[in-house]
């Protein structure tokens, strides 16, 4: 096989972003690519490795055998090419490399984590250090911080990933929220019981479907949504009522658009796990960006995994 060259290394990100991705149309987002574009640099990579990578077609997106063995190298080769800029960033004095940070959707309103004023904290004094920033569910997020794709992640995990440390990190208020359109927003708390919520279309969070529905002690579900825009479209239609973090519906609330449904009986807060894997822990560029976040040194014991469930 050929030595590979600069032009090998960006056709091998190419390949690595498409097997994330599982094919090509979610990579053609991640790299601002056209389709044409990432089959000629696939092609032009197998000639280069004298194999073919993967089957596309009517089948859909598989990875060969080969495949399977250069992506795995290509892996490594990265992170031992970010260890290396960070070794050299730590001689300058400096971080420096990528640091790829995995989040859930719908906290730039919390308070309470301030995420972005810790990126905006750690990027003065590490101008240099790539961000990558990714939004998942929590089950995305722990496969991800599991199999080195995210660096670190922030979500209400299960704790329950092999080779992860967990950081209890902040608590997030929740509410059973109505739209301004709902047979439900006009009456008082003391006026709804148990029959009008459980005849009340539920539009629940899919990745946490029966813990929605026990929460609530509900029936069934009428809709199911993944990310926290879709819950708050579900219920400003006026047809559903869904569990929202207090953060986002009170500011609906504030609008008049939204109201919170008997809180003090439907009210919860869902514990948020800060979480890096143990052989990560101690590089410089994630204790660094840990301890800014949590604005304080890493504790030397990191919470152990529980196995209690996150809501």
């Amino acid at each position: 096989m050929r030595r590979l060259d600069n032009i090998d290394l960006r056709l091998l990100r190419v390949f690595v972003a498409i097997a994330d991705a599982h094919g090509f149309a979610d990579a053609q987002i991640a790299l601002n690519l056209s389709q044409s574009t990432l089959s000629t640099h696939l092609t032009a990579l197998e000639r280069k490795l004298g194999a073919p990578l993967c089957e596309r077609g009517r089948r859909g997106f598989r990875l060969t055998e080969f495949g399977e063995t250069t992506y795995a190298a290509a892996r490594h080769l990265f992170s031992d090419i970010e260890s290396f800029e960070a070794r050299l960033g730590r001689g300058r004095g400096k971080l420096a490399g990528r640091l790829r940070i995995g989040i859930v959707d719908g906290v730039v309103t919390s308070q309470e984590l301030g995420l972005q004023s810790a990126i905006g904290r750690f990027r003065e004094y590490a101008p240099d250090v790539f961000l990558d920033l990714s939004l998942g569910t929590p089950a995305e997020l722990e496969r991800w911080v599991t199999d080195g794709q995210r660096d670190l992640v922030i979500g209400p995990m299960s704790q329950k990933a092999p080779g992860v440390r967990y950081i209890a990190f902040y608590r997030e208020p929740h509410a059973l929220y109505c739209g301004k359109d709902h047979p439900l927003f006009s009456k008082k708390d003391e006026a709804i019981d148990r029959p009008a919520i459980e005849n009340a279309a539920f539009s629940v969070r899919g990745y946490l479907h029966f813990d929605d529905l026990y929460r609530l002690n509900h029936p069934r579900p009428a809709g199911t949504v993944v990310h926290m825009e879709a819950q708050v479209m579900m219920v400003l239609s006026g047809r559903f009522i869904g569990f929202l973090p207090r953060h986002i519906g009170e500011d609906w609330v504030r609008r008049g658009l939204m109201r919170a449904l008997k809180p003090e009986s439907y009210g919860f807060a869902s514990q948020h796990f800060l979480a890096v894997r143990m052989v990560d822990a101690s590089r410089p560029l994630v204790s660094t960006f840990v301890s800014e976040l949590l604005g304080r040194e890493i504790p030397g014991r990191f919470a152990e995994p529980s196995g209690t469930v996150a809501s």
